[in-house]
């Protein structure tokens, strides 16, 4: 069996703690205890989200004057590399020595025309005061917007078109590798006019892709069987944080269709496991961390798939 399993960036961050190397390396190891029994057994990709990490080296280069503040896109390979080295090392501590691990840098191509470079939605970076997010954006033309009660920077997040690199992934997985790619919705590319030769250049792009449909696309893309999208709850709710909320257990594209999620956080994975199920007839499962074996079974969190005949509840 071929598993994709996308890390939500509480991988490596939970809420409310500091950006700290030690932090995330301690829950990039919690995550990994959780992975490793996946690989024992599947042909395993592996992606992960990167919102923290880059906002903090954009604050970070842009209080350094001296030079322009690098792009997100430079940012973006930036992290996904520090990611996937916590990760691949981490991951290479639980598994047996001669399992081979390979994390890479992915570039994902989106459209120069996107709507969404003219409406920033995706948050990165920490949380702010209302009154220092409103001097970041003076300062530095950010643009914001309200999580929770407090504020995040937010930036263009276009839609994947397409993932390169994927006939490499297939052959390292071929060979025995796990693959850690598309770290943080993968590096955002565009091809350009240049001379005579129309849209052959690639060039990054100021904008970050959202991770989980960057994942579901790499899902597509190689052919797995399952996509497990995990985070910090054990399944998608209904009525979430309010008396009546309930576990969905199962359910079809369809019928999750008419329900609302939050766009910060379940929404985007909702649209990514159903966009997956509807593209390709195979299953998707959102659920915590430490289920992350029993997701790719099948066995718990929220079940997605065309055949399931009732949004049950648990």
């Amino acid at each position: 069996m071929r598993a994709v399993v996308a890390l939500g960036g509480n991988a490596l961050l939970r809420r409310g703690q500091p950006l700290t190397a030690d932090n995330q390396r301690e829950n990039a190891r919690a995550a990994c205890r959780a992975l490793a029994p996946v690989a024992a057994s599947t042909e395993l990709v592996v992606s992960h989200g990167n919102g923290p990490q880059v906002g903090l080296l954009a604050l970070q280069g842009a209080a350094y004057t001296a030079v322009d503040t690098y792009p997100l896109d430079v940012l973006g390979a930036q992290t996904e590399g520090m990611i996937g080295y916590i990760l691949e090392q981490e991951l290479g501590n639980e598994l047996p020595a001669e399992r081979q691990l390979v994390a890479m840098l992915t570039q994902i191509e989106v459209d120069p025309d996107d709507p969404a470079f003219r409406r920033p939605t995706k948050p990165i970076g920490p949380q702010y005061s209302d009154g220092e997010a409103a001097r970041l954006a003076e300062e530095k033309g950010w643009a914001f917007a309200r999580d929770g009660s407090s504020m995040r920077r937010v930036v263009p997040s276009p839609l994947p078109q397409r993932i390169y690199g994927v006939e490499p992934v297939k052959l390292l997985l071929e060979a025995g590798c796990v693959v850690i790619c598309a770290g943080g919705g993968g590096i955002p590319v565009m091809h350009v006019d240049e001379d005579a030769v129309p849209g052959k250049r690639l060039v990054g792009v100021e904008a970050v892709i959202d991770k989980d449909l960057a994942s579901a696309l790499l899902a597509e893309a190689l052919g797995a069987d399952v996509l497990a999208l995990v985070t910090d709850v054990d399944a998608v709710y209904r009525g979430w944080d309010t008396p009546e909320q309930e576990a969905i257990a199962t359910a079809t594209p369809e019928q999750l269709s008419g329900d609302e999620f939050a766009e910060g956080s379940m929404g985007p994975k909702v649209r990514a496991a159903c966009a997956f199920v509807e593209r390709t007839g195979r299953r998707a499962a959102i659920g915590s961390i430490e289920d992350t074996a029993a997701l790719v079974r099948g066995e718990a969190g929220t079940r997605i798939a065309l055949a399931a005949t009732a949004a049950g509840t648990r």
